[in-house]
């Protein structure tokens, strides 16, 4: 069952006339997934739903697949041809309507270029819907924090094993590949109860310079000396629960190279700054948008001669989804204006990635009462053995 109230209020919220959404061979996951449309319903036809600001939404399906729009309130209307579907959208025309699309969002954008064009023409008024999307599904409330934070804990838990794992190993001179820390991951997250994505990320020596690196079988022998990243990312089982999202980094050593120290202590002060500087930010008052985030973050690692080595944005929305559907902090990639709203949850993750070696600190943070609030221990020095 769709919750009208809450699609409204956001509508409102964003001063729109109302929200629009449309399908077609299901390849809008988000309308999908906030209409509670069953995805194994054949859609070779589109239909669309229209939810204003108030009042009665309005249902338009094509005559051969009526049902799609079933158990929705509001007034449901049938078209055969697509003249006799411009008809039908006459009372939404002159009004502005938040639908699927972004220039710069890619993971919200659906809504393909002639669907757009030919609902423009039947005089309907598209904006970008991404604000509405962060404010109906990626606003956390005391119950979604809650499970952010058990699955930080559990992490933060699953960090600590495998560098007990990792000294372990190195104190034996026993071989050790970044698939055997991967596997540890995994059984702790099958342990906790934690379910994932995608595998954690295990990657040591010139592969940690790869943000998104990966490996088959049991990847690369960790020798003496290698900088190790991991990161690692879960939620719970139950439905509607919450993601965290960590990395930590260390060598395989049991003293850090004093080059590789300084750029890690460089890389946790520009992390700390960006949190104060949001804390100062939004106490002020003022509206903070992801982009501006990222922006400060980059001049801090800017100033300090990373520019060139600064390969991704620096924050990730998170909310049921690892990389969700909220306010990134990202100036560059996927500038995103959007702002950090009470209930946003995102990542703070700067990185440095040099040709043979890359460091990235990673740590949730959540806006809780117009304040930024993280959950669990933060890395401040370089792990060793």
């Amino acid at each position: 069952m769709i919750d009208l109230d809450k699609i409204q209020k956001a509508i409102r919220e964003e001063n729109l006339d109302g929200w629009l959404f449309c399908n077609f061979h299901h390849r809008d996951p988000l309308s999908d997934a906030i209409l509670d449309r069953p995805s194994g319903l054949t859609n070779s036809r589109l239909w669309l739903y229209a939810v204003p600001s108030a009042g009665e939404p309005l249902g338009l399906t094509q005559a051969i697949e009526t049902d799609h729009l079933d158990g929705l309130p509001g007034t449901k209307n049938t078209y055969i041809g697509r003249e006799e579907l411009k008809t039908l959208l006459k009372p939404l025309a002159g009004k502005r309507w938040g639908a699927h699309f972004s220039e710069t969002l890619s993971a919200v954008s659906f809504l393909d270029a002639g669907t757009a064009a030919f609902l423009e023409k039947a005089g309907l008024v598209l904006v970008p819907a991404e604000a509405l999307v962060q404010r109906f599904k990626s606003l956390l409330d005391s119950g979604g924090i809650a499970s952010h934070e058990r699955a930080a804990a559990g992490l933060c838990q699953i960090v600590e094993k495998v560098w007990d794992f990792i000294r372990s190993s190195h104190a034996r001179k026993q071989e050790l590949y970044e698939g055997d820390l991967r596997r540890v991951m995994e059984e702790e997250f099958v342990r906790q109860g934690l379910v994932r994505d995608h595998p954690p990320l295990a990657a040591a020596g010139v592969h940690s310079a790869n943000p998104h690196y990966d490996f088959a079988e049991r990847g690369a022998l960790i020798k003496e000396g290698d900088i190790v990243q991991l990161d690692l990312w879960a939620k719970e089982k139950e439905p509607r629960s919450i993601y965290a999202d960590i990395s930590w980094v260390g060598v395989y050593a049991e003293k850090a190279p004093k080059e590789a120290e300084n750029i890690f202590a460089d890389l946790v002060s520009a992390r700390d700054k960006t949190f104060t500087f949001i804390e100062k930010e939004l106490s002020s008052g003022r509206n903070l948008s992801g982009a501006e985030v990222d922006a400060y973050t980059r001049s801090l690692l800017a100033a300090g001669g990373y520019e060139k080595a600064i390969k991704h944005r620096t924050g990730h929305g998170i909310d049921t989804e690892c990389h969700g559907s909220g306010v990134n902090i990202d100036s560059v990639e996927f500038p995103d204006s959007r702002f950090l709203l009470e209930g946003s949850c995102f990542s703070l993750e700067p990185g440095i990635y040099m040709d043979r070696y890359g460091f990235r600190t990673e740590t949730d943070v959540y806006i809780a009462e117009g304040k930024p609030r993280h959950y669990g221990r933060l890395q401040t020095s370089l792990l060793h053995c």
